[in-house]
């Protein structure tokens, strides 16, 4: 009891933190306060943070704890935003490491379609002006930010490339109800992990995801969205529920590829924060995560979804991305329009795969083998005939 009590009292000053820097009090609904309590006695007794770590994610939670203040306050002081709708989002999924970031990014490149921004996703207020929106100072804080991550921590460039103006995925959106792999990527969190992943209630989550699209699409319009978040798989029926005419495209790669390299991923974003990071476990958790995740979402194909789903496989997408994205078009029954071609045509030029380098890693460095997990995701590979290499 003592120690529930402790998390309370932590819980409560970081709010209070967030309530000073805002001057505002109004968090909404309780829906993230278990997420809250639970992530903050994990970073506190599990995560073996260091002292400059621990002080870096108490601000991560305060700056979330006063995006969603602010949030409250902007529906507080305009209830109309609550009237806009959220209608049939394209979304993608899949495991991560698959090119789904390259195809979200040419998707993006629609003027016709409205995509989750870097720098308004981690800062969503003031909601976006569509006349302002290609100058908000935000923007340029973000450049500054993505700028300084990558002369300390270069390997990143080669695993996540970003911008601040690139379409990203919307852990920052959940991370206001804390219930997002987010926090589970930038430290070890295993209880806060199993929860998530086993025991937590993601619908509450994703209706507050919606609340802030609903926000960022009141004055910056279209409204025609596509977004993006392999962890949806894991949270798929939830998802489901909250966003029942979405439509879905899926990535495919061989899990050789794509369990260590998100176990490196999540080694290089939780490495400022820790200098004693078990690599074997995350690599048994990254292969656990994307089991889980992977069955549930076939499951939920297989009870009646298969329509709503237009699948993409890695290597065809790297040989003719147009291509895909046309027939991904002609799927939703949408025009692919000669000016969204040629801008995607222009991103692709400019943005080849490993422009800023090869992302390298070794499987065994984190417990793992491709024969150990070809075999254990064969379910995966057969059900949608992904590509094995030859050895």
């Amino acid at each position: 009891m003592g120690a529930y009590r402790t998390q309370m009292n932590r819980a409560a000053e970081l709010i209070r933190r967030a309530s000073r820097a805002t001057g505002l009090a109004d968090l909404g609904e309780d829906s993230f306060r278990e997420g809250l309590e639970r992530l903050i006695r994990a970073l506190d007794t599990e995560a073996r943070l260091s002292a400059q770590g621990a002080a870096a994610l108490d601000g991560q939670i305060v700056h979330f704890l006063s995006q969603r203040l602010q949030v409250e306050d902007w529906y507080r002081r305009h209830p109309e935003i609550d009237e806009e709708q959220i209608v049939a989002p394209l979304i993608g999924l899949g495991l991560p490491r698959t090119g789904s970031t390259a195809l979200g990014c040419l998707l993006g490149e629609d003027p016709a379609v409205r995509v989750l921004r870097t720098w308004e996703a981690s800062t969503p207020c003031p909601p976006p002006e569509k006349a302002t929106e290609h100058s908000d100072p935000r923007i340029e804080a973000t450049r500054e930010s993505l700028a300084r991550r990558a002369r300390s921590f270069p390997r990143m460039q080669a695993m996540y490339p970003s911008s601040a103006t690139s379409p990203t995925e919307c852990h920052g959106l959940q991370a206001l109800d804390f219930k997002t792999h987010l926090f589970q990527a930038l430290a070890q969190v295993p209880s806060y992990s199993q929860w998530l992943n086993t025991e937590a209630d993601l619908v509450p989550t994703y209706r507050y995801v919606k609340r802030v699209l609903k926000l960022l699409q009141w004055r910056c319009p279209p409204k025609r969205w596509r977004l993006k978040n392999p962890s949806n798989i894991v949270f798929i029926d939830a998802l489901d529920r909250v966003f029942p005419d979405a439509r879905f495209w899926m990535t495919h790669r061989d899990v050789a590829a794509v369990i260590p390299s998100s176990a490196d991923l999540y080694c290089e974003l939780a490495r400022p924060f820790s200098n004693d990071i078990d690599r074997g476990y995350l690599g048994k958790l990254n292969a656990d995560t994307w089991e889980l995740g992977m069955r549930r979402l076939i499951a939920m194909r297989d009870a009646g979804n298969e329509h709503r789903f237009f699948d993409i496989h890695f290597t065809p997408f790297q040989k003719d991305s147009l291509g895909a994205i046309q027939r991904l078009y002609d799927f939703i029954g949408e025009e692919l329009t000669r000016e969204a071609r040629l801008r995607m045509e222009r991103w692709r030029a400019a943005t080849p795969r490993e422009k800023h380098g090869e992302h390298r890693y070794d499987a065994a460095d984190f417990g793992l083998s491709t024969q150990g997990l070809r075999e254990r995701f064969r379910f995966y590979s057969e059900r949608f005939g992904v590509a094995i290499p030859a050895e």
